[in-house]
């Protein structure tokens, strides 16, 4: 197995933010020279995530509404003791749209569909943020 490894780091300028990264990843495919593999897009951070999605506006609102439904910040969570952040909310929803995605390439351009883009999205931001890229091929 061979692998090449780069990382990135990102800073937003808002406190939530989507990134479109596909441009990096494809970079980082192109630096491995590899034709056929995998690669690995991981945030190394509980309060950030990696998603493959369409970047449209109105859809990336729905989602920010759907995960503070379902993970609210300023709740009443077990976290919130006064020896930590009390951003509880904040890492179930990186755990609702994860922290990780796995992006297959063929001949060397990532199998992505035509409205599909690798996302970052800073949920708790301000702070720069480290991404591993890691590719798997040949």
């Amino acid at each position: 197995m061979v692998i090449y490894s780069e990382g990135i780091t990102l800073q937003t300028a808002a406190v939530r933010e989507y990134l479109n990264i596909t441009a990096q990843v494809k970079a980082t495919l192109e630096k491995s020279a590899f034709h056929d593999g995998i690669i690995v897009v991981t945030s190394l951070h509980s309060n950030s995530a990696i998603i493959v999605s369409d970047e449209e506006p109105g859809l990336l609102e729905d989602m920010q509404e759907w995960i503070a439904k379902l993970a609210p910040t300023g709740g009443q969570y077990k976290h919130s003791d006064p020896h930590f952040e009390s951003n509880a909310g904040i890492h179930l929803q990186s755990l609702l749209l994860h922290h990780q995605v796995i992006v297959p390439f063929s001949n060397g351009r990532l199998d992505l569909g035509p409205g599909q883009f690798v996302i970052f999205v800073e949920l708790d931001g301000l702070r720069p943020k480290r991404v591993s890229l890691k590719v798997i091929g040949e």
